[in-house]
């Protein structure tokens, strides 16, 4: 008998250890005093994985067990590092929860390495009110605290309290600012999505919500995702009504977890360490006129056959100028900054197609200017003279990017006033002749990429599926 008793022990004490939990729990004050403060989960086999959890709440109270807490297991035996934000309230003031949510995400990638964690791996998961939160920092916040990834159940996204969760608008935007119109489509989340900029989304809903509306909120999330080509999942179960949270009532509840589970499992994360290439341009690196650019554009190729020890961002925009004085210039934009703080190791810039038109070519006296601005915001170092041989000193990490000049494609036809007689004789030139000054690399896609109308969509300007492929293949030659 007891040895049957040490036999089961033993398996019982195999089995707790098998299966790998909590290794170390602590919190963080915010703020003086813990008014705000993070309840942190660290697990005793770190994926690298990390999740910043938004408790809802309707923005007056926080419901942070089955929104908040109650998930510590379930990530932590994945791997994957939780922090829960107890975060102040608004009554008004928008800026408390959205800093110390942002907050939030310096301190876990600034301690990434001591809690093993990858800082390009991130996420946030937001519940009603907090999804609110987590989505305005998804769409709103600066590269350095926006999430990797975002996860939403049955999220409050409209401000505007007629089809939203009404005492959620009211507490958010103040009891006079969720009536004024600018401030309410500002903060109704849908309206803040960016085209490659907005990171993965999964939604978690039950159709039979009556609290928060999914028609008119989380599947508005969705929709904008999807119109913008961003990758995006939603989960709609039939019943759960709302702020089930990790509550084991919820019917779906297995299920909702195996589904959630599936989407962090497969979701492609940056390889530690990777070479980080930055992809610049207009709309011809946005991926205009190609479904779905952030998987089928030109960098999401380059990505595929640089392989995971690469790292290719898209920071295109459509119809942006690489002049300041231009109709809608590059460098004012919020992607300029994110490729800035990307801090990348490798930048391939492509302009100049719109800087042909004819109210932008007007300043053509600025471009080299603007063009120099650009080479010198990335590289500040050129600025400087050559110094004398002798001991060097070690470089910071990303200091000295890698920068690739483009020539512009050809443009086929003048659509939008784009000229191929300014790109080729006035704009290339100046781009070729920028290259030398500066030691740069010029890819000469004007050259190499042809004029071949089957590689074009029918505008004449824009590179078709094919031609994203013949332009990846080019780019990658240049970097490999």
């Amino acid at each position: 008998m007891k040895r049957y008793t040490l036999l089961l022990s033993l398996f019982l004490l195999c089995s707790i250890c098998a299966e790998a939990q909590t290794a170390k729990k602590f919190t963080i004050n915010l703020t003086d005093g813990g008014k705000s403060h993070v309840v942190c989960f660290l697990p005793e086999k770190p994926s690298g994985k990390a999740i910043v959890g938004v408790p809802g709440g309707g923005y007056s109270v926080l419901s942070n067990t089955y929104e908040g807490t109650d998930w510590s297991n379930w990530l932590n035996q994945r791997g994957i590092a939780y922090f829960v934000v107890n975060y102040r309230l608004p009554n008004g003031d928008r800026t408390l929860p959205i800093s110390d949510v942002e907050n939030t995400f310096r301190i876990v990638r600034d301690s990434a390495k001591a809690w093993n964690i990858n800082p390009h791996d991130v996420g946030v998961m937001g519940f009603s009110a907090g999804g609110h939160l987590a989505s305005v920092v998804s769409t709103q916040s600066e590269f350095d605290v926006r999430p990797d990834f975002t996860i939403l159940f049955y999220p409050v996204i409209s401000m505007d309290e007629r089809v939203s969760h009404k005492w959620s608008c009211i507490n958010f935007l103040g009891e006079e600012g969720y009536k004024n119109p600018e401030l309410v489509s500002k903060y109704s989340t849908q309206n803040s999505v960016r085209r490659h900029l907005t990171p993965p989304a999964v939604i978690i809903m039950a159709s039979d919500d009556r609290v928060v509306m999914p028609v008119t909120n989380g599947i508005q999330y969705y929709s904008a995702m999807r119109n913008q080509g961003n990758e995006c999942a939603m989960f709609i179960y039939p019943t759960g009504d709302h702020g089930f949270g990790f509550g084991p009532g919820f019917k779906y509840h297995d299920q909702m977890l195996s589904d959630l589970g599936t989407w962090l499992s497969n979701r492609q994360t940056p390889k530690p360490g990777a070479i980080k290439v930055a992809c610049v341009g207009n709309s011809i690196t946005d991926g205009h006129g190609i479904d779905v650019a952030t998987q089928h554009g030109y960098p999401a190729l380059l990505q595929n056959s640089l392989g995971n020890g690469y790292w290719v961002k898209n920071f295109g925009l459509s119809g942006r100028t690489m002049l300041n004085n231009g109709d809608i210039p590059y460098m004012k934009e919020l992607a300029w900054r994110d490729a800035l703080a990307f801090k990348p190791d490798i930048v391939v810039i492509k302009l100049g197609t719109n800087d042909s038109k004819p109210q932008n070519w007007k300043y053509k006296d600025e471009f080299k200017r603007d063009l120099q601005q650009m080479i010198l915001s990335l590289r500040p170092d050129l600025a400087q003279p050559a110094k004398k041989k002798g001991k060097k000193s070690a470089p910071k990490p990303n200091a000295n990017p890698k920068i690739y000049l483009c020539t512009p494609i050809h443009a086929l036809k003048p659509s939008w006033d784009i000229n191929e007689r300014i790109i080729s004789d006035e704009i290339i030139p100046i781009i070729k002749s920028t290259a030398q000054e500066y030691g740069l690399e010029i890819i000469d896609l004007n050259t190499l990429y042809g004029s071949n109308p089957a590689d074009y969509l029918d505008d004449g300007i824009h590179p078709n599926g094919d031609g994203a492929k013949k332009m990846a293949d080019l780019i990658f030659k240049a970097i490999k």
